[in-house]
């Protein structure tokens, strides 16, 4: 077992490595340009699979991101591969959007303006005008922000709409996925949403935006957050009437350091002050979804008392950044003991140490989901994201 955070630090380096080889190595499609839409969890390449953008983003911010580490040309490269594709296929030049996903053939699929994805394109975007001072990345950038202003921006009763038409018309599936509910104000987007409008921030100093993510930054704090339990509460209609719901303990951590995280961007220090004892607050009840092998369950059901009995990869990843940032804050070295136990089962049961890549995730009797390798929810931004934080912050 890894017991000491040089060591982590060491092999959360290696991990990196391997993660970046993995996407580099298998998933360019050099019929259709891009990236292949979907690899099978035995690894077998879906060269027909729809493209989502999504998965294109979270691509371009993990290469773009990874490459100031790395300093590896090879990673730069695919990150301006990335940038291209997107650039030319999922940017909608006409609407001033993006497109949910296209065929593989490059041609438009389901054109609908998910804001969630909007909001990564952003993320990704910046971060590669970050390497690249490609302008034309900025320059999206910011459209798609104004564009998330104009349309999505409730300016009665704040915070974020969903989804639209691509002109912009309203939409009656709000949806992100099958899973979600069907309203129009979820966490998971407007923790994508201020994730994004912060790194904008950090390539381009715009005094409005600053303002727009502060005020986002408190929406979330008054809307979002339950202080009361410490959990995150995730969907509501537009007069933030709750649609009580689970308890999805791998969005409760991953809010816990990346909000704070964009307040620290932003320079506001009531809202960092704030973000701290929620980070804390939120890593202390998030114990609760550990399991004895240091895995972290995927969601409760608090109504049927039911436990979502699985663990996904991702949840794993942001429970890495989670509590470390946790023990950043309080030196409380039993969150280090959670982090290493946490770290055993991932290299135990989530790496796959054959052919590379994290696998989808387990089941409680330890058998694998069978659900993609790459896909439309499967991108190296999670894993990769929770390797480069932890490298970062561990100063050994």
């Amino acid at each position: 077992m890894c017991t000491t955070l040089k060591q982590l630090k060491s092999e959360l380096t290696t991990e990196l490595d391997s993660i970046l080889n993995y996407w580099s190595k298998h998933t360019l499609d050099t019929q259709n340009e891009g990236f292949i839409g979907q690899i099978d969890f035995n690894d077998h390449l879906i060269t027909n699979a729809e493209k989502g953008s999504v998965l294109n983003s979270r691509i371009l911010w993990t290469f773009s991101s990874s490459y100031q580490v790395t300093k590896k040309e090879n990673h730069k490269k695919i990150a301006e591969r990335a940038f291209d594709f997107l650039s030319k296929y999922f940017y909608d030049a006409e609407f001033g959007g993006l497109f949910w996903s296209i065929n593989f053939d490059r041609t438009p699929k389901d054109t609908k303006n998910q804001i969630y994805a909007l909001a990564f394109a952003i993320y990704g975007l910046t971060e590669y005008y970050a390497i690249s001072k490609d302008e034309k990345a900025l320059e999206i950038a910011k459209k798609l922000y104004f564009k998330i202003q104009e349309h999505s921006y409730d300016p009665i009763n704040k915070g974020y709409l969903e989804a639209f038409t691509r002109d912009w018309q309203p939409i009656e599936d709000l949806r992100l996925s099958d899973k979600d509910a069907n309203e129009k104000k979820t966490m998971n987007t407007h923790l994508h949403i201020i994730e994004a409008y912060a790194n904008l921030f950090k390539v381009w100093k715009d005094e409005t935006l600053r303002n727009h993510s502060i005020e986002l930054l408190e929406t979330i704090e008054k809307h979002f957050i339950n202080t009361e339990t410490g959990h995150l509460r995730l969907f509501f209609d537009e007069n933030w009437i709750e649609k009580p719901d689970v308890i999805s303990y791998g969005h409760d951590i991953e809010a816990a350091w990346l909000l704070l995280q964009c307040a620290e961007i932003l320079e506001e220090e009531n809202l960092i002050a704030n973000y701290k004892k929620h980070a804390v607050q939120i890593a202390e009840v998030t114990k609760e979804g550990f399991d004895s092998d240091g895995g972290l369950w995927y969601e409760f059901d608090p109504e049927k008392k039911e436990l979502i009995a699985e663990k996904h990869w991702w949840v794993q990843a942001e429970a890495l950044i989670g509590f470390y940032n946790a023990y950043q804050l309080t030196e409380n070295e039993d969150y280090l003991d959670i982090i290493f136990r946490n770290w055993k089962f991932i290299k135990k049961h989530i790496l796959d140490l054959k052919n590379g890549e994290w696998f989808w995730g387990i089941y409680s009797d330890y058998s694998l989901i069978e659900k993609d390798k790459a896909g439309f929810w499967k991108c190296p931004y999670h894993n990769g994201r929770a390797c480069l934080e932890l490298i970062k912050r561990i100063k050994t």
